[in-house]
């Protein structure tokens, strides 16, 4: 299994504590996501924390998906880390760095990910899932720059 790299920054003019306190909902998953994804929480959590266990259900390329993700680090409002244990990647950790500079604060994300099935999944990823994924971050992003707009930055 190779592993893969994302790696997306945003800059959004809002305080760090705002923009953390969006992403310690866990409820905004599916804000963040394009609703072809079909995100939802299963569990009943609204604040994330070390050592918390989420369950997901999503769906891809229509297919239904449960998704497992544990907080490996937490530590608010700078960072936070959370990893795949159940799910369809072989691997799937995404750390997200919260850094205040010009008023605003940068998000940074890094996903390193890998998908099973050895040559087969090295073949999906260059035909669809690199595609994808960058797609998903695209609106992401998008949305993330939505948050400048908004009167407030709650979004559950």
């Amino acid at each position: 299994m190779a592993d893969h790299v994302l790696e997306a920054r945003i800059w959004l003019a809002r305080p760090r504590a705002e923009i953390f306190a969006v992403f310690a909902d866990p409820r905004n998953l599916a804000w963040l996501t394009p609703r072809r994804f079909r995100v939802r929480l299963l569990t009943p959590v609204t604040q994330l924390a070390a050592g918390a266990v989420l369950d997901f259900r999503v769906a891809w390329l229509g297919i239904p998906l449960r998704w497992r993700s544990y907080i490996r680090e937490y530590d608010p409002p700078y960072r936070f880390v959370d990893v795949q244990v159940r799910g369809p990647l072989a691997r799937w950790e995404h750390r997200h760095l919260f850094l205040e500079e010009g008023g605003g604060t940068w998000v940074e994300d890094r996903v390193t990910y890998g998908l099973p099935f050895g040559g087969l999944g090295r073949l999906a990823h260059a035909a669809l899932v690199h595609r994808q994924l960058r797609a998903l971050w695209a609106y992401r992003q998008r949305r993330l720059g939505e948050l400048v707009t908004r009167a407030g930055v709650t979004t559950a």
